[in-house]
């Protein structure tokens, strides 16, 4: 399967981030066409393009802009969700950095087809050199007349603003993003109503990943026939697929959906030499794991699924056999306990509790009874939690355990991991002591830092 370059195509250029390199592309040609159609029409050819959220849940991007009211007389908004915080996910800050343009051309197609004349980018505050970046791109693109008064002489008015949020990973779910950028604490909203009937400012509003707003211009350019003819029947077009850990080319692969782990290794230059595969992440950190024996199912929505897991943010993290699969879980249930925004009971207190069984059972110090104690744990949250944050914290534990359950009990029957500390270079390990009070100090702090 070949590589599709469409949201990449400029990255190699000299100056990839600036107007007049994305122009000579033939950028904003998409734009210059959605000025001369009906809002209407563009909708139903994002409808008719096949295009799904790139933001991880896959729902049909032109049903979601079908879903606004009628309009009313009063404003509707567009916001882009550019909150990329889940651990793995890597896809839309290079996009953001190397090609903004193909973001601020989607904002203004995508405004038009909803009647937005106000559309916000809530992009994280922690990467302040694509903040920076993006702000340089909007001005450029006002000073051009892709945006502000009277849009290339259609009549057609849009502001756009660069928010930057205050770094909480809660703040991805789309509710969270909304009561955030309007100056309140970022925590989930009880739905109904949905933000397509009350949103930013209970008004009417339209919440997209940057990747599926940056998908809009070519689909407008080059027609919904060209994009459906990609990937596959249910899961139609491109994307970008993030490898990342042992990997001997590690980056952005952009390809029709539908394409495999296998292939995309092939592409990447295989595992890191000397190593083999021992698992990986579909979809991101909150999606079940995947083993070798997955690496032929197909990139997709259906065919992921079907395998037991979740395309999700096409975040492909690569382990090799040299990571304990208990050190990497537990290193991502401290982040989502740590991100938790408090709301709900079962999520507040159910990854509080998942963290310190796995802390327990990597210091040795684990019971036999810890397994299903941690399952029930996951079941407890599975489903009663206020958002997919509990969701997604559970699915990485209940998976390995079920696929390398083996190694859970060697950690409980050996009292500790027994892999060596010199051999992971993506979570290594602080030497078993003599303490188990220093064991489990050593367990949590050693790894990897940070969010991603």
């Amino acid at each position: 399967m070949n590589l599709t370059p469409v949201l990449t195509d400029t990255w190699d250029k000299d100056h990839s981030w600036r107007l007049a390199t994305y122009e000579g592309a033939g950028g904003y040609a998409g734009l210059k066409k959605a000025l001369t159609m009906e809002p209407a029409d563009l909708v139903q050819a994002v409808k008719d393009s096949g295009l799904r959220g790139r933001g991880g849940a896959g729902f049909p991007t032109g049903m979601k802009w079908g879903f606004l009211p009628p309009p009313d007389g009063g404003p509707r908004y567009l916001v882009v969700n550019a909150d990329e915080s889940e651990p793995g996910t890597c896809k839309d800050i290079p996009l953001m950095l190397a090609s903004p343009q193909h973001l601020i051309e989607g904002v203004a197609i995508t405004s038009y087809a909803i009647g937005c004349d106000h559309a916000f980018i809530y992009v994280r505050g922690e990467v302040l050199h694509v903040y920076r970046r993006l702000l340089n791109a909007v001005e450029e693109a006002y000073e051009a007349g892709y945006l502000g008064k009277n849009i290339q002489g259609s009549g057609f008015d849009l502001d756009v603003t660069v928010h930057a949020g205050a770094g909480a990973y809660i703040c991805g779910e789309e509710t969270a993003l909304l009561d955030s950028l309007e100056g309140l604490r970022g925590q989930p909203r009880l739905k109904p109503p949905f933000p397509a009937v009350a949103g930013l400012y209970a008004r009417p509003t339209v919440v997209n990943n940057v990747e599926s707003i940056a998908s809009v211009p070519a689909i407008v350019a080059k027609g919904a026939d060209w994009f459906s003819s990609m990937g596959t029947e249910k899961s139609q077009g491109h994307g970008l697929f993030s490898l990342s850990g042992h990997v001997t080319r590690p980056g952005q692969y952009e390809a029709p959906l539908g394409i495999t782990l296998r292939e995309l290794l092939d592409l990447a230059g295989g595992v890191r030499a000397g190593h083999e595969l021992k698992f990986w992440t579909p979809g991101g950190s909150s999606t079940p794991i995947f083993t070798q024996d997955h690496l032929d199912v197909p990139l997709d929505y259906e065919s992921v699924g079907a395998a037991g897991s979740m395309l999700g943010t096409r975040a492909l993290q690569i382990f090799d056999e040299s990571v304990c699969v208990v050190r990497a879980v537990s290193r991502w249930t401290d982040f989502y306990a740590h991100e938790s925004c408090g709301k709900c009971t079962p999520c507040r207190e159910g990854t509080y509790w998942l963290k310190q069984v796995l802390h327990r059972i990597e210091a040795g110090e684990g019971q036999d009874s810890d397994l299903d104690l941690l399952l029930d744990l996951c079941d407890n949250i599975l489903g009663r939690a206020f958002c997919a944050l509990g969701d997604g914290a559970t699915s990485p534990i209940t998976s390995s355990v079920q696929l390398f359950r083996a190694e859970y009990q060697a950690h409980i029957d050996g009292h500790g991991c027994p892999f060596d500390p010199s051999a992971s270079a993506l979570f290594p390990y602080t030497p078993k002591t003599t303490s188990p009070g220093a064991a489990l100090v050593g367990a949590v702090g050693a790894g990897t830092g940070g969010h991603r």
